[in-house]
């Protein structure tokens, strides 16, 4: 009996040290999955000495772990190892993210980043470390998933068998099926990538555009209207590389002016949208505008978006409603010539009959800088702001040069401006950072008009502008009324900023809140 005891005992204790293995296992590999869950819902929320909220954050987290456990050691082993592989994509694409931004993952930055899909393999070069860190974790946690599987199944102490396979199918998908109806957060880093995908594949469709109401005047307005808008192009780069190549070019010179966004969806859906700067606030929906497709339209003009960054569908949250407006989608992307080759091909449309409002997404300097000048022009290993200016100069010269031969100045109203600014200090992210500076922001603005209208301009201030005045501005251009549009969106260029309005990632509203990411304030952006 003595022995017979101790084997039993000694099974026993294996038995338990395989469960307490398996359990630590599990816990350490969700722990690391979800670290920036528990940081932000957690951890802050003890510092804030809000204990309530945390313990719930905890709360919702460990009920999650529980059912992913739970499927992850009743589930068939096929079924075990998919679950293992789709929780692991999940938790890649939070670490990667959230070790980059420093924000969690939310059903709008998940627009934005399928927007920016185009963007993928610049930031993997420009931010390989960063995301080789996430791959790592992500492995490492996932390994330790499947240990824990290991671990407690060999213990013999957890039940087994098809009837427990539905109970942790069930039990995996519970949690998720609760958390947005109940309004309980945060989900967990292994599914929330499917529960997000899902709340903004059943979202309601984008509402249709206004009409516009205002009626235009359009006699002597110019033949031809264009929008030159920059990839990544910041102000203290530009006047110090660029505006020396205007000398000999006539053009109005706002200055430094502040973006709309410090990454490029958001910045170019509010500057396509027009935005009521006066009443920004978290409830408007820039869907909704008549966009400045539309005043053109109403305006008599033939509408174009020549896009110099994408060869396929349209880029930066151009939904179909605004995208039906636009009469010609022209992608030209073509390596780092591209934008010599659209002023050329601009420049030709500038001297054909009718009237045209164009916009441009020109290829710019996006990091990773090296990708936009030959290779050999400078030393690889040049610190990132030689890189920089090495591709900024590459990128402007001779453009607006090749731009404007031979046009009929009188006929023709140009502005060019850039999406946002770059934070150039080494190391950091060069913007669409979680805490933006205002470098991110400040861009250049100027624009090239005939002389009638650059005489409006001629005692304008070169400081308080923001890139939102573009919008009124064109439309006073058009030959609707100037108080009028003055009123509904911002100032014209000839007075500072009513207000300066910024968009985060978050421009298009989603989910049950439908709140949208906008600050709004008298500083200029990142202040």
């Amino acid at each position: 009996m003595g022995a017979e005891a101790d084997r039993i005992a000694r099974r026993a204790g294996r038995q338990g040290g395989l469960a307490a293995a398996g359990l630590l296992a599990f816990a350490l590999g969700y722990a690391l999955a979800n670290q920036y869950q528990l940081i932000h819902d957690v951890v802050y929320r003890l510092a804030a000495r809000d204990p309530a909220s945390a313990a719930s954050a905890f709360a919702v987290l460990a009920a999650q772990a529980a059912g992913f456990l739970t499927a992850l050691l009743w589930l068939p082993r096929r079924w075990a190892m998919l679950l293992l592989g789709l929780a692991g994509v999940s938790i890649l694409v939070n670490l990667g993210y959230v070790g980059l931004v420093r924000e969690l993952l939310t059903a709008g930055t998940l627009a934005w980043m399928a927007a920016e899909a185009r963007q993928a393999g610049n930031a993997a070069s420009e931010f390989g470390g960063a995301l080789l860190l996430a791959g790592a974790k992500t492995v490492l946690s996932v390994a330790f998933f499947a240990a824990a599987r290991a671990a407690l199944l060999r213990s013999r102490l957890v039940p087994t068998g098809r009837r427990f396979a539905w109970t942790g199918a069930v039990l995996l998908l519970l949690p998720g099926l609760l958390i947005r109806p109940l309004d309980r957060w945060p989900e967990g880093a292994e599914r929330n990538l499917y529960g997000l995908a899902w709340e903004l594949a059943t979202a309601a469709p984008p509402p249709p555009r206004s009409a516009v109401t205002l009626i235009p005047d359009s006699a002597g307005a110019p033949r031809h209207i264009v929008w030159l808008v920059d990839e990544s192009v910041a102000a203290a780069p530009f006047a110090r590389l660029v505006a020396p190549m205007l000398a000999e070019l006539p053009h109005s010179d706002f200055g430094t002016a502040a973006a709309l966004g410090h990454c490029s969806a958001p910045a170019q859906v509010a500057l396509r949208s027009g935005v009521d700067v006066r009443n920004a606030a978290k409830d408007m929906d820039l869907r909704r505008t008549p966009s400045i497709w539309g005043y053109a339209k109403r305006a008599g003009y033939r509408t174009r978006l020549i896009d110099g960054q994408t060869t396929g569908a349209p880029q930066n949250l151009l939904l179909a409603p605004e995208a039906a407006l636009i009469d010609e989608l022209r992608p030209m992307a073509g390596g780092i010539d591209t934008d010599r080759q659209i002023a050329t091909a601009l420049n030709k449309a500038m001297k054909a009959p009718g009237r045209s409002f164009t916009m441009v997404v020109l290829r710019g300097v996006h990091f990773q800088y090296r990708d936009h000048y030959p290779a050999g022009t400078i030393p690889e290993d040049s610190p990132v702001a030689r890189q920089y200016d090495t591709a900024l100069g590459w990128s402007k010269r001779g453009f607006f040069d090749a731009l404007l031969a031979g046009v009929d100045r009188e006929q023709v109203a140009i502005v060019y401006t850039s999406d946002h600014g770059q934070n150039l200090t080494p190391g950091a992210l060069p913007h669409c950072s979680q805490a933006p500076v205002a470098d991110e922001f400040r861009v250049p603005l100027l624009a090239f008009l005939p002389e009638p209208l650059a005489a409006r301009y001629a005692a304008a201030p070169r400081a308080g502008h923001s890139t939102s005045q573009i919008f009124p501005a064109t439309l006073g251009w058009m030959g609707y009324d100037r108080a009028a549009v003055q009123a509904r969106y911002d100032r014209d260029l000839d007075a500072p900023t009513a207000r300066y309005v910024w968009f985060g990632r978050g421009v298009i509203p989603s989910g049950a809140r439908g709140e949208v990411s906008v600050t709004a304030g008298s500083d200029f952006p990142g202040s």
